[in-house]
């Protein structure tokens, strides 16, 4: 197998189970710190170790008894709020309606595989992958009555980020929950690598019995109450010119006419994408018809009809980093943001996005939640 083929992950059967867990959590002044990332770094086998040292040291707090978290972030203006748990990935899905977890993107299985030897040497989940789902209204009243009590922890990080925390340990609140999401199915927002990692350890640890790798841990957002932000990713295609770009544009029965700059950029759109050269600019005209997104169309449709190049894509997360990199033998083409809605779609379709389809933002600063694998001699 080619090394650097994208597969699919494989799909977790429902119920969709968020179980509770002991919370890890870093004192306010180590969440957001740039330094931060290095008490999770190589040698990984000592990470549980530094962790300790570090509570001994009062840096880290360790909860003496489980609970599902209602964690509420807040940043540049916006306010996420998820539910963080361990998410139950000890069954496979064998049919399409029975799955619970929707990736929307391929995994390279090298990486996964890395990332499953490091949690598997730290015996941690450093940070939660981010679920997004569209919750009932009483799973959205239920959460909602949870805020109006005082948070057990709220505080702001190194990096700005506002915090509210609270622990659910109620027996009713805890099975109202595992009720309204039992039937629920959730999207892979961010973490699809280690979306992959957990279903490598589960499957490693297995034949041994119940094991806490059964479980992973993951926040879950509703996107009807306090959704994530989902944006572009431009692209830039070295060693294509705009009259290559051109040709392949029309060679697949799709419109490429020439615009300013101010005019290609108005123009836009989930069917419409611009692209330039840092001189010229061009509008290229989707098929409104299909129930595709833009990026798929760019990538499954007009770059295999190129005829030079592209020798290397590369990624943008602003329009500036991308325009920054045009230039006459390298095309930018700036995307639209395909709805949740959309990607929810395409991810139930069994399709998959190309790399780097998705932005899903703001993300938690990393070690507000940890779930040590140590606390859970079994995982039920």
């Amino acid at each position: 197998m080619d090394a650097t083929a994208l597969v699919t992950p494989p799909y977790v059967a429902g119920p969709l189970r968020l179980e509770p867990f002991r919370g890890l959590m870093l004192t306010p002044a180590r969440v957001g710190n740039p330094t931060t990332g290095r008490a999770f770094a190589r040698p990984y086998k000592d990470v549980s170790a530094r962790l300790l040292r570090w509570q001994a040291r009062g840096l880290v707090r360790h909860d003496s008894s489980p609970a599902l978290y209602l964690h509420e972030y807040s940043t540049a203006g916006m306010t996420v709020r998820g539910l963080v748990g361990a998410l139950d990935v000890s069954r496979r899905a064998t049919r399409p309606e029975d799955r619970a977890v929707l990736p929307h993107e391929g995994i390279h299985p090298a990486q996964a595989d890395d990332l499953a030897d490091r949690m598997d040497e730290m015996e941690l989940n450093p940070a939660p992958i981010l679920l997004v789902h569209r919750g009932s209204s009483l799973l959205r009243d239920t959460l909602a009555a949870i805020t109006t009590t005082a948070p057990d922890h709220a505080f702001t990080d190194r990096s700005e980020q506002q915090h509210r925390i609270w622990a659910i340990r109620d027996e009713d609140t805890l099975a109202t929950i595992a009720e309204e999401l039992a039937g629920s199915r959730a999207l892979i927002a961010d973490g699809h690598h280690r979306y992959a990692a957990y279903l490598r350890l589960q499957r490693r640890h297995a034949p041994s019995g119940p094991a806490p790798t059964d479980l992973g841990l993951a926040m879950l957002v509703d996107q009807g109450a306090t959704p994530l932000f989902l944006g572009p990713i431009h692209r830039t295609l070295a060693g294509t010119a705009m009259a290559d770009l051109r040709d392949a544009v029309e060679s697949v029965g799709l419109s490429f006419e020439d615009h300013s700059q101010a005019e290609a950029v108005a123009a836009l759109s989930p069917s419409r994408l611009a692209a330039t050269d840092g001189e010229a600019w061009a509008v290229i005209g989707l098929d409104p018809e299909r129930r595709e997104a833009a990026v798929e169309s760019l990538h499954r449709r007009i770059v295999p009809a190129l005829p030079h190049g592209p020798s290397a894509v590369d990624y943008h997360h602003t329009v500036d980093e991308a325009l920054a990199r045009a230039r006459h033998d390298a095309v930018s083409v700036l995307m639209p943001a395909p709805s949740v809605d959309l990607v929810i779609e395409i991810a139930e379709a069994d399709r998959l996005l190309p790399e780097k389809a998705t932005s899903f933002q703001p993300k938690p600063s990393l070690g507000v939640l940890i779930r040590s694998l140590r606390d859970e001699p079994s995982a039920r």
